[in-house]
């Protein structure tokens, strides 16, 4: 269990976030959504230790966060930035066996577990068919379950994905949110995504986070969370939702 307790930080003498609290149990999916600049990807920074806390706390079992040292925190925490970018062009099956540096001494090569634990989480993924090809090759959805398939061989408890959807077709989305729902349920991961997607976050995740100017607005589960007041004074325009007849909750209508 992750908990977030009074939060105040930011940058330089700025704090982005402000008094946030919430709890985050391992085997939840949650997304966290909020307008652009609202402090999403801040909060995420703070999760892992890369800003530190100027008021409240972080607990991780526990244990505040500031106690654990990075190789622990490798050990809690996968992530998956919005945007990834090398100066290499890696195959699939090099990019997902980097999943396994942050267990690994200098110097250290990778183990035969290490490599049959990415041959199974390739297939596991329905990657093994692009294992030797390079990432440059793939679209954007399949570059994506790369990813989660590296974060997977991390084999933590969390995985954080900073707006891993925000430039896929809806095809793409949809794949990647069943997913992650599916690595939910059957692994008992804590998930957090951030997301811009409200109806597929309603029709997926176990809870939702609305965050605006820094402030945690409201936490739970979707079917609380979809209606028409909230999202309005979320996002500051007036929103409809509907009931949606598949998945049985609120899915926001558009004129």
């Amino acid at each position: 269990m992750i908990k977030v307790e009074n939060l105040h930080c930011g940058y330089a003498e700025k704090d982005i976030l402000n008094d946030v609290s919430f709890q985050l149990p391992e085997a939840e999916f949650t997304t966290l959504l909020g307008p652009n600049g609202a402090g999403k990807s801040t909060l995420l920074y703070a999760l892992m230790g890369f800003l530190k806390a100027r008021k409240g706390k972080i607990l991780i079992r526990d244990k505040e966060l500031g106690h654990y040292s990075r190789p622990e925190l490798a050990a809690i925490f996968a992530y998956i930035p919005q945007e990834l970018h090398s100066d290499f062009d890696y195959s699939v099956a090099d990019t997902v066996l980097m999943g396994r540096y942050p267990f690994m001494d200098i110097m250290q090569s990778h183990s035969p577990e290490d490599r049959e634990l990415v041959d199974a989480t390739l297939r596991r993924l329905e990657l093994q068919h692009l294992r030797h090809r390079f990432m440059h090759q793939l679209s954007g959805g399949e570059k994506q379950r790369v990813y989660i398939a590296r974060a997977l061989v991390q084999q933590t408890p969390y995985i954080l994905l900073d707006e891993s959807l925000s430039q896929l077709d809806i095809n793409y989305q949809l794949e990647i949110m069943r997913l992650l729902r599916g690595i939910c349920s059957e692994e008992r991961k804590g998930i957090l995504l951030i997301s811009h997607n409200l109806n597929l976050s309603a029709n997926y995740a176990d809870r939702m986070l609305f965050i605006k100017n820094g402030s945690l607005l409201k936490s739970g589960k979707p079917e609380a969370l979809m209606q028409d007041d909230i999202l309005s004074d979320l996002y500051g325009i007036r929103l409809s939702t509907a009931r949606n007849p598949i998945s049985g909750t609120n899915n926001i209508i558009y004129p």
